[in-house]
């Protein structure tokens, strides 16, 4: 049995009596945070750009797009959900088995596989059984193909959330349309081709385009091999095929025979963003925090804050000096300064008007991010980080986190990440609709039909009836007042 096939067999033999009760906890947690994240990313002007693109198309009214009252056809709830399920950079990373790898190739693995999922669970009208089945193959398959490809992918400049992400999502829906083992083979060959995403995008309005493009490939593709549409059927290890031509190999030490085996979900695991910015400044943004608070600092006591850390990091924080707040979440500098400043590193700092502040901006040049060889030689398995603040006094207080919170390592509880979903959704929907799609999530399992998660999360029933949309995204009324 090839690579491709092995996949395509697991997908359509696995049934939900196969998944371990563990995993199905986790998943939970993963779809509620992957949710929120979308709500809250909404409100960006990315996102705001490719909704009013979308529904500019003519087509059924098929699936919910969430924060509002909108139907569209399938593919293209895909496309905005899964742009505002990354337009914050708030959604989940994936980890790696080596240290090799950088970090998993930081792929966000919920968001394409659950923004293709989930409309098409819409669109074929299954139960909260079925839609977990998927989610939960697309991720372990995202994740295994991610782990498995030769780090250069990621490094030469490919986003793998956008590649593999596409691949995870094209297997979700075929497991929801129910296709069988030769038709997972198109499909993944389809979607293997449709497959880019490019790293130079950081901190633009195309970086969470590339998953929301990843989440509306799975779906074409699926649809497409469902329609009979061919494709190669040894699309993953063939010399021409995805791991060669994208990375120039791969190791089948890690994918063949371990899916499922055991769910990447347990080990080594996915981390949940505590803030909405790249995940490779996360601990260092603990740190800081934990810092300032623990000794009381403030950004007139500061001479200096050095940043430790290994030199895959500088490759994806690439802003010294950020003008923007997409900008802000690759930039150190911003996450040291605004955690001195104001303590928190929330929705409510990571905005243009923030990283524009002129006492931001000097405090972020007192920052510096420099490569630490003791951290270097350790390995990218994880993001370690060092930080030396020096004060004016001359005292010099210093510390190192090799996680941050959310991590696996440092998880957070079922209320946590009931709070980051609140917060989240505060921003599109009432409170009532929250805590109602909160109750429906911790039973996902338990739903006949996703109709009254996907109405909490729209905004319930009055949202059809408002007639006018406020000028100014991102207000808390704004996407419940979408004209229809």
């Amino acid at each position: 049995m090839g690579l491709t096939q092995e996949v395509a067999h697991y997908v359509a033999k696995t049934s939900y009596r196969d998944i371990p009760s563990e995993v199905i906890r986790a998943a939970r947690g993963f779809v509620l945070d992957g949710l929120g994240v979308a709500l809250a990313g909404l409100t960006e002007e990315g996102s705001r750009i490719v909704l009013n693109h979308v529904r500019q198309m003519s087509g059924k009214e098929e699936s919910t797009v969430l924060g509002t009252g909108l139907k569209i056809p399938a593919p293209k709830a895909a496309l905005i959900n899964g742009v505002s399920g990354h337009a914050m950079d708030y959604d989940d990373t994936q980890l790696s088995t080596s240290k090799e790898a950088v970090y998993g190739l930081l792929t966000h693995p919920t968001t394409p596989v659950l923004h293709a999922a989930l409309p098409m669970g819409e669109k074929e009208k299954i139960s909260g059984e079925e839609f977990l089945l998927a989610y939960i193959l697309g991720v372990e398959v995202e994740c295994r193909i991610a782990d498995a490809i030769n780090p250069h992918h990621y490094q030469s400049g490919f986003h793998s959330t956008a590649t593999m992400g596409g691949l995870g999502a094209a297997m979700a829906v075929g497991k929801i349309l129910r296709l069988k083992e030769e038709a997972l083979i198109r499909t993944l060959a389809i979607a293997a081709s449709m497959a880019s995403g490019l790293r130079e995008n950081f901190g633009t309005m195309t970086k969470p385009l590339h998953a929301g493009r990843a989440a509306e490939n799975g779906v074409t593709a699926a649809l497409l091999a469902q329609a009979g549409f061919t494709s190669a059927t040894n699309i993953l290890e063939a010399r021409r095929g995805f791991y060669h031509a994208m990375a120039g190999g791969y190791d089948e030490s890690k994918i063949s025979g371990k899916l499922g085996r055991p769910y990447f979900m347990l080990d080594p695991g996915i981390s949940i963003k505590p803030y909405p910015s790249g995940s490779l400044s996360h601990p260092a943004q603990d740190l800081i925090l934990d810092l300032v608070r623990e000794h009381d600092l403030h950004a007139d006591d500061i001479e200096s804050i050095d940043v430790g850390t290994n030199s895959n990091v500088p490759n994806a924080l690439i802003y010294p000096m950020p003008k923007t707040a997409l900008e802000g979440k690759f930039s150190i500098p911003f996450c040291m300064a605004i955690a001195v400043l104001e303590r928190k590193a929330g929705i409510a700092q990571f905005v243009d008007r923030k990283v524009r502040e002129r006492k931001v901006v000097e405090l972020m040049k007192r920052v510096t991010l420099y490569v630490d060889d003791e951290l270097e030689a350790l390995g990218y398995d994880q993001v370690r980080s060092r930080i030396r603040i020096k004060l004016k006094s001359g005292k010099t207080i210093e510390g190192r986190y090799d996680v941050a919170r959310g991590h696996p390592q440092k998880p957070m509880s079922w209320a946590e990440l009931s709070d980051k979903f609140r917060d989240c959704a505060d921003l599109v929907l009432p409170r009532k609709n929250a805590e109602s799609a909160i109750q429906l999530i911790s039973r996902l399992e338990e739903l006949r039909s996703l109709k009254p998660l996907l109405r909490a999360l729209s905004g319930g029933k009055d949202n059809d009836d408002r007639k006018t949309r406020p000028t100014k995204p991102g207000s808390k009324k704004w996407s419940r007042t979408l004209k229809r």
